[in-house]
């Protein structure tokens, strides 16, 4: 299908690695021009090589988008080779860490850059979309926004916190030909994930293949209808469509790519 990318410029911030890399890829193989984003500028500009090595359009941003200055300047280098059409605010962080021992500090930290973050580069972007009459802005939440879990609760708060800012943005943006929605992922298996369910391994004895820890974990503890965790490329093919042309009719939406966990936990 062709999803009538070509022309196109998209900021995928947190795009150096993991899912974010996968985003990128996945609009600059479609013809769009990725503006690939990270801090460490090493990496990021791999991702950019490996896109150009591919036969696509890449662009590569540096900055810490924790703060006003490193996003204003994000910003302002996205487009100095031109408009920005759509903005994928993937950035973000969290810390492991619990109701008991999460400090006020860590909340605050979270906020700032898994909300505040997409908050800055959306009011920088927005209104050159606007006048334009076209523009994508997509945000990649998480299923602990709708479905909390009893761990990482400043990370479940700020993801809840992007459910709410997608659905204002889509009214607030209503009649411009600009439109907003969120993607909001199971469990996918990127590195920091196989690193985690590796190391319970240890205690728990899910098997000896990773193959046997992935089906004892969305079996066991975190069951979805598929018996698989996603991939990254699946975030990536969905986004891709949100940020094109033919997704014209859908603006304010959850898009939830989590093999149907939301059908398997009460």
């Amino acid at each position: 299908m062709n999803l009538e990318l070509e022309g196109k410029r998209a900021l995928v911030t947190g795009s150096s690695a993991g899912i974010g890399e996968a985003i990128a890829r996945a609009i600059a193989a479609e013809g769009a021009t990725a503006i690939v984003h990270g801090r460490n500028a090493a990496r990021a500009n791999a991702v950019g090589e490996a896109i150009r090595a591919a036969g696509g359009k890449a662009d590569v941003v540096l900055g810490d988008l924790s703060t006003e200055e490193g996003a204003a300047a994000v910003g302002r280098e996205a487009l100095a080779s031109g408009p920005v059409d759509i903005l994928v605010n993937n950035a973000g962080s969290y810390d492991p860490t619990t109701w008991d021992d999460a400090t006020s500090e860590a909340w605050i930290k979270t906020y700032e850059s898994d909300v505040v973050s997409a908050f800055r580069l959306t009011q920088a972007l927005m209104p050159g979309m606007r006048e334009r009459g076209w523009g994508r802005i997509i945000f990649i939440g998480s299923a602990s926004g709708w479905q909390p879990m009893a761990t990482q609760p400043q990370y479940c708060a700020a993801k809840g916190a992007m459910l709410s800012m997608t659905v204002s943005l889509a009214r607030h943006l209503r009649g411009t030909g600009v439109t907003s929605n969120i993607v909001t992922p199971g469990l996918i298996d990127v590195p920091s994930n196989r690193a985690f369910w590796t190391e319970m391994n240890k205690t728990r004895h899910f098997g000896d293949s990773w193959e046997e820890i992935e089906k004892a974990v969305v079996g066991e503890l975190l069951p979805n209808d598929v018996g698989l965790m996603g991939k990254p490329e699946d975030l990536g093919a969905i986004v891709a469509f949100l940020a094109s042309p033919l997704s014209r009719f859908v603006s304010g939406a959850n898009w939830r790519v989590d093999g149907g966990s939301t059908l398997s936990i009460n």
